[in-house]
């Protein structure tokens, strides 16, 4: 996904949204192993996060434990940036 692509998700609501993924190893269902998620999605519903909890749940072997869920304001200081100058074309 380039600039332009985030950009356009984050002006439609979308966030960077990072969830720590805990889940019972198939092999030996008493040790925990963890997965890391990122993906854009647009709070507090979490539709993107929610298929792919679904597709973890009726595709995967791993038992879930827990998820936990982190996500960016809409915009950080670091994206927009104050021009210091004016330009006018005739």
């Amino acid at each position: 996904m380039n600039d332009a692509e985030r950009m356009e998700l984050r002006l439609r609501g979308y966030q960077l949204t990072t969830a720590e993924i805990l889940y019972h190893l198939p092999d030996h269902p008493r040790l925990l192993q963890t997965y890391l998620w990122q993906e854009y999605d647009i709070t507090p519903k979490f539709p993107v996060l929610n298929r792919f909890l679904a597709f973890w749940t009726s595709k995967l072997d791993g038992k879930l434990h827990s998820v936990r869920v982190a996500c960016t304001g809409v915009f950080t200081p670091t994206d927009l940036k104050l021009m210091s100058g004016e330009y006018r074309l005739h």
